[in-house]
């Protein structure tokens, strides 16, 4: 009996705390909403109802009567610069680091963000010098992955290298396919400036960070060729084959200059036709047919087109087609092929593009590095034929 009377006296004396602490916790969520400024409710209610620039105007009195809501800030100048207003959003982030009482990281947050402000409006120089200061803390992965862009949109390669090793140290993922590219546009450069031992020096050092690239491998037989050896850049070209058979058609021309330097050109047609009959690459196509067409004449090369299409049927390889039919044809057959041809031709000409597998970005040309999003080797070095909406 006893327990069970100490029970019946516990029970209201915790409901009674209970209502107690829920009615200070009220008390204090009412205090602090009586606190907050009109302004702050309204720029909610125009978020609310889709009227971003109402609420901007809104949350920017908020932040002239408080000027405590850091957070706000924050919010704000994201706001500016994603709308292009960068010059507000710098005078947003400034006016933050101006506050002397301001937490270290809270400090570092508005330098990194600041950095961003300077990036998108252009201004690379300030951009670099803001990200560079953010050594340590929560903010300096991502200034190390903004510097690397800043000094990739600068074609400064060498501290794009020192500065992908760095994000490694950090912690960041591997970089080593990119820092390949970094090595290759050196030696692109070295070779375009005649110093071939800086160019192998820097193609040996890309292969050495990703001995999958082929963009080196390339550019090994370009330094060959310059160098007046066809027998050593072949060696290197026939090797992309065994890397990525897709590239072949990016060396396919050279390795037939380099046949032709060796006075082998029959030797080289045959490993041109065994390549397309093996990889059905348009690309690949286009150079075979022209030296098959030269060697052996049009109705060889009349059979290779046949063949190929009725492996990989396409538009562009229909007009290859109907060019290889047109030439062994006899009047008025021919110009009736020539008539479809032209009109193939109209129909097809701006299809083919080499599409980037990153950000869907399409270009006439092939690029080791994509112009929309900047990413590497994100392009198939295949022309496709894209189908337009409306089939």
């Amino acid at each position: 009996m006893d327990l069970d009377f100490w029970w019946l006296l516990v029970i209201p004396v915790a409901f009674a705390l209970g209502w107690v602490a829920s009615r200070y916790d009220l008390k204090a969520l009412l205090s602090e909403s009586a606190n907050l400024p009109r302004s702050y409710f309204r720029g909610l209610n125009f978020l609310l109802n889709e009227q971003p620039d109402k609420a901007i105007d809104a949350f920017i009195e908020v932040a002239k009567l408080d000027p405590e809501t850091v957070e706000l800030h924050f919010a704000l100048g994201n706001l500016f610069r994603r709308r292009g207003e960068t010059d507000r959003a710098i005078r947003v982030h400034q006016n933050l680091l101006s506050r002397p009482d301001l937490p270290v990281n809270e400090r570092d947050h508005a330098l990194y963000e600041l950095g961003q402000d300077f990036l998108k409006a252009g201004l690379l120089d300030r951009a670099e010098e803001t990200f560079r200061s953010l050594k340590s803390g929560d903010h300096a992965l991502g200034a190390q992955r903004a510097l690397l862009t800043i000094y990739g949109i600068e074609k400064d390669w060498n501290r794009s290298i020192d500065t992908a090793r760095q994000l490694e140290t950090m912690g960041a993922e591997p970089l080593g396919l990119e820092i390949a590219q970094f090595h290759c546009e050196l030696a692109q450069e070295a070779l375009q400036q005649k110093k071939p031992d800086e160019a192998r020096r820097q193609l040996d050092l890309a292969l050495k960070a990703n001995p999958h690239n082929v963009r080196a491998t390339i550019l090994g037989g370009d330094v060959d060729a310059a160098a007046g050896a066809p027998q050593a850049a072949l060696g290197q070209w026939r090797r992309v084959e065994e890397q990525n058979a897709s590239y072949l058609p990016l060396v396919a021309e050279k390795v037939m200059k380099a046949y032709e330097a060796l006075g082998r050109v029959e030797e080289g047609a045959q490993l041109l036709t065994q390549w397309v009959d093996q990889y059905p690459l348009n690309d690949l196509l286009d150079v075979a047919y022209k030296y098959v067409s030269e060697l052996h004449g049009p109705e060889a090369a009349h059979t290779l087109a046949r063949t190929q299409m009725q492996k990989s049927p396409n538009l562009a390889g229909m007009t290859r087609l109907l060019e290889a039919q047109q030439a062994t044809a006899e009047e008025p057959r021919r110009s009736e092929l020539q008539l479809m041809r032209t009109l193939l031709q109209q129909r097809t000409k701006n299809l083919p593009r080499y599409t980037c597998q990153n950000c869907g970005f399409r270009a006439r040309l092939f690029y080791w590095q994509c112009p929309g999003c900047s990413g590497w080797e994100t392009y198939a070095p295949r022309r496709v034929e894209p189908i337009p909406a409306s089939s």
